[in-house]
């Protein structure tokens, strides 16, 4: 993986938690997938009630009957890495090796060579040699090998990437020569019915560990992990051991059918193995995507916008009466939501006839729209209802993480500075200095943030040093005497709407005045 895209990733990470979410097995490689565009349907799964008490014998049994499926990975890639160990302190780690560490550097340069990863998956059927995995575990491999259950240690069979699905971290990839004796098949179970302290089991390599098998109970459900800026995928959260070379291995049920794939970890500055909080991808999610995989390609709506939860204590000032439906912070320029007239502040309570009742909801109703598509979307603005034509584009994962990776500075404080009582912002005026340093267009009209209040509500709220503030409550400002006034007008504990400009995108956030 590049630099670049290593940098950003971490950064991710970093944000989401004060530890760092280390992806349980260190692969980022660079594959072309050779695919036979095929198609198949999804697997059939269980979604009877789990009940029955569990023995001495149920892990054993779960172990006996699925260690057969599951096999080992082994992938090759040539890639630049450059020297991490000052920055993590030294060793040949999980983070070192996930984020391109190498040894004998010195400085830092860049160079190239041949590494291996070692991950899991699990065949999900036998007469096609198809295996599930995760995406980081074969992403950009140059050679694919698989060890499986009950051969000796040093005999693999070459495998080929089939499809993979970056934003929920799976991979299908398929014996290139097919074993002569049959493959065992695992059972697939019902995610969604899984609730915190039902028993699991994940099988897997650890650590070079082939077939390893831990327990323990899911932790948590709907975990979001964050994928890029604005999107993240629901996990199930386990107890279970996952550790280095677990990823893409199965997490499974009390009956031993899939419930999920192993996929990331927690680590911190002491520790970079198990810790008691690991990270499975849904199964129901992957199950849903396996005819798109076989086929060699995911396709997703997207509509060109980021959207946050309507804040709970504004819901007056948007013409709500519960809280529901989506808010708009950003539009992207020249996207569907842009061409369609959708506008920073609008909240989207309706999507092609479907109520949203938050931002989850809108998210999982536009990803799952086929791109081409012109459905209506009805929208509060200025607390009135209007209902407006959106044609769905097609989501590019790496065009939007590389547009979100895309930053600007922050601007200096400057003279003729106003501070905003109750929302802790430090306001300047807009001068044509700081537009051109900041690379702000030239007939921008809108003052300068140039101090926020740590821990204040605007802080809070994520109103940053140098953003240009366009608009407060809808009105445009262009000195930071009329934005003052503006906001000394607000009554404590009301919010305030505010129209910021921030890296050449207009982004809406609500801030409540204390």
């Amino acid at each position: 993986m590049s630099s670049r895209k290593t940098t950003l990733f971490y950064a991710l990470l970093i944000a989401v938690a004060s530890v760092a979410v280390g992806m349980v097995i260190a692969s980022r490689l660079d594959l072309s997938p050779a695919s036979s565009a095929q198609t198949m349907a999804a697997p059939p799964m269980n979604s009877a009630p789990l009940s029955g008490a569990v023995d001495a014998g149920t892990f054993r049994n779960i172990a006996k009957a699925v260690s057969p499926a599951v096999v080992n990975i082994r992938s090759t890639s040539r890639r630049q890495v450059q020297e991490m160990t000052e920055f993590f302190g030294g060793g040949d780690d999980l983070l070192e090796r996930f984020f391109g560490g190498g040894r004998g550097q010195g400085q830092g340069q860049p160079r190239e060579q041949e590494t291996q990863a070692a991950g899991t998956g699990f065949v999900i059927s036998s007469k096609d040699g198809l295996i599930l995995t995760n995406n980081h575990v074969v992403e950009g491999a140059t050679k694919i090998e698989v060890s499986l259950f009950g051969e000796d240690s040093d005999v693999y069979h070459e495998a080929r990437v089939i499809g993979r699905d970056p934003l929920t971290d799976s991979a299908l990839i398929e014996l290139v020569e097919k074993p002569r004796g049959p493959l065992t098949e695992v059972k697939f179970g019902d995610s969604a019915q899984m609730e915190p302290g039902d028993w699991v089991m994940a099988i897997g390599t650890p650590f070079g560990l082939a077939h390893t098998v831990s327990v323990g109970v899911i932790s948590a459900k709907e975990r979001p992990f964050p994928i890029t800026d604005g999107r993240s995928q629901d996990v199930l959260q386990t107890d279970a051991a996952i550790n280095p070379g677990n990823s893409g291995g199965p997490l499974l049920n009390a009956r031993g059918e899939v419930v999920g794939i192993n996929t990331a970890i927690y680590t911190d500055a002491r520790q970079q193995g198990n810790i008691g909080i690991g990270f499975a991808v849904p199964i129901n999610t992957v199950r849903e995507l396996l005819p798109q995989l076989r086929s060699g390609k995911v396709t997703r709506g997207v509509i060109g916008v980021q959207v946050l939860p309507v804040p709970a204590d504004a819901l007056a000032e948007f013409g709500l009466k519960e809280r529901r439906g989506a808010l708009v912070a950003v539009v992207n320029e020249g996207g569907p939501a842009d061409k369609a007239g959708l506008e920073p502040g609008d909240v989207i309570i309706e999507f092609n006839g479907k109520g949203v009742r938050s931002r989850d909801d809108l998210v999982g109703y536009v990803v799952a729209t086929r791109p081409g598509s012109t459905v209506p979307v009805k929208v509060l603005r200025d607390k009135q209802e209007r209902t407006l034509n959106l044609t769905v584009d097609e989501l590019n994962l790496e065009e939007e993480t590389s547009r979100s990776a895309r930053g600007g500075g922050s601007g200096p404080s400057e003279p003729d500075e106003q501070a905003s009582a109750g929302f802790g912002i430090t306001m300047s005026p807009l001068t044509p200095d700081i537009m051109r340093r900041l690379r702000i267009p030239e007939d921008t009209r809108g003052v300068l943030v140039s101090a926020v209040e740590q821990g204040s509500p605007a802080f809070r709220s994520g109103v940053q040093r140098g953003d240009v503030i366009l608009q407060v409550n809808r009105r445009p400002v262009s000195t930071p005497t009329e934005a003052s006034r503006l906001l000394s007008q607000v009554p404590d504990g009301s919010t305030a709407f505010f129209l910021l400009l921030r890296n050449g995108q207009e982004t809406f956030v609500t801030v409540r005045k204390q």
